[in-house]
């Protein structure tokens, strides 16, 4: 319905609440899938840090919206939600193939078997396919990991170590990751370190939101002191 004037989507969206009970996936007003505001709040710029040489580039700051918005796609099974996150993650992939010389390949970070059985779809591959991209699933799952979400910058290095292994007809190819949300790096560390002792080549990252997150188990936040990366 994006493409739909704004007075013929909401009569579509009032009709579907009808028939479906449904809410915002940014705020929770009820009766309509993606208000307004909120379709504003996920307009995306990018912005880039620097991974220890990888630039990983984010369409969002995942706070407020987007954050309320990915969690409603990821845990909610919000499917309908990967269309108003596809810009962001449109915009932030353009930002990391600017100045390549060569064609790249765009590869997402694979989905455990787990998630896949538990959601049903894998979410960096769904929001890259509603942006327009066909990514190479390249790189494979090897072994089970913990949940991330309580470890340290330390541990979740740790945890998802050796954990990817890169599929045959990655050698040769330059190579763009793509993923839902950056945290400290580590899963798009371990994905680069897959591809590349596969004799692929990972030119930068892109991603459709950024945690604000700087000092992961420390509590500390903030969201602006990073490396320059432009």
């Amino acid at each position: 319905m994006d493409d739909l004037p704004r007075a013929m989507r909401a009569a579509c969206a009032q009709a579907l609440a009808l028939l479906l009970p449904v809410a915002c996936a940014g705020c929770g007003l009820h009766g309509v899938a993606l208000c307004d505001p909120c379709r504003v709040a996920l307009r995306p710029a990018p912005r880039c840090r620097d991974l220890g040489g990888l630039i990983a580039w984010s369409g969002l700051v995942f706070d407020g919206q987007a954050a309320r918005a990915l969690r409603a796609l990821k845990e909610r099974g919000r499917t309908d939600v990967a269309r108003a996150l596809a810009p962001a993650l449109r915009e932030s992939l353009r930002a990391a193939v600017a100045g390549a010389r060569r064609p790249v390949v765009v590869v997402p970070v694979p989905t455990s078997p787990a998630a896949m059985r538990r959601r049903g779809y894998r979410v960096p591959d769904l929001v890259a396919r509603r942006a327009g991209i066909r990514p190479a699933r390249l790189l494979a799952v090897t072994r089970v990991t913990g949940d991330q979400r309580a470890l340290g910058r330390g541990e979740r290095a740790s945890n998802v170590a050796g954990s990817m292994r890169a599929r045959a007809g990655a050698s040769g190819l330059a190579v763009v990751l793509v993923d839902d949300v950056l945290t400290t790096g580590a899963t798009l560390a371990e994905a680069r370190r897959a591809l590349e002792a596969a004799g692929a080549r990972v030119v930068a990252a892109a991603v459709v939101a950024d945690t604000p997150l700087r000092h992961i188990g420390t509590g500390r936040t903030g969201s602006d002191e990073r490396p320059s990366c432009a």
